[in-house]
């Protein structure tokens, strides 16, 4: 069964044009798709709304046709464009880690984390370092799904690939779905199934 919105109408504001006017968008168990657009038409948005991080005006989110669980660790993880809005300042990464119950191993090490920086804290590393931490804790075992906000567009070529093999392996291995925000059109040929074109319909976008 897919994660999906349907007959999502949603604007930050009641005086505020709609960013979306009646849009449905569905990823199924296991399907990487691409969501590419301009800059401001909404992808960020409409990636919290699946992740339930912001509620929608009118239309509903459901995973395997019922709402999004409100208790426990989600089977929907939203991986940020910047990992600082994500993680605790107060904590050091080894912290940061053990409350997604990941211990250092082989995730780390595929990820190219040092020993060192699990002693940091969060303004002790680059964001590059940091994004590391953030797409492995995402990888809980109740993961389902894995919505990646332009995870990669600040980052150096290694680091990003390192993240996107890892990110893709991990959706094989365990059959996650997987919906790639991104500029960069090549990423989303290399990376998904098929790719969705946020475009311009009246006052707000469609798919």
């Amino acid at each position: 069964m897919p994660l999906e919105v349907r007959g999502l109408w949603f604007r930050y504001g009641d005086r505020d044009p709609w960013l979306f006017e009646q849009l449905d968008f569905r990823v199924g168990n296991g399907e990487r798709v691409g969501l590419v657009a301009p800059s401001g038409a909404g992808k960020s948005t409409l990636v919290r709304i699946l992740a339930g991080h912001l509620k929608p005006v009118r239309g509903r989110v459901l995973l395997d046709g019922k709402p999004l669980p409100r208790r426990g660790p989600s089977p929907v993880q939203l991986i940020y464009q910047h990992p600082e809005e994500a993680i605790n300042p107060r904590w050091r990464m080894k912290q940061v880690l053990a409350e997604a119950r990941v211990s250092g191993g082989e995730t780390t090490r595929a990820m190219g984390i040092e020993p060192a920086w699990l002693e940091r804290f969060p303004r002790e590393l680059s964001g590059g370092e940091l994004q590391r931490f953030c797409v492995i804790r995402s990888l809980v075992p109740e993961t389902r799904f894995l919505l990646a906000d332009e995870i990669s567009v600040m980052l150096d070529v290694i680091t990003q690939a390192q993240i996107w093999d890892l990110i893709t392996r991990e959706a094989e291995r365990r059959g996650l779905g997987l919906v790639v925000v991104t500029h960069n059109a090549a990423l989303a040929r290399r990376v998904c199934d098929r790719i969705c074109l946020l475009t311009i319909a009246n006052s707000g976008y469609t798919l």
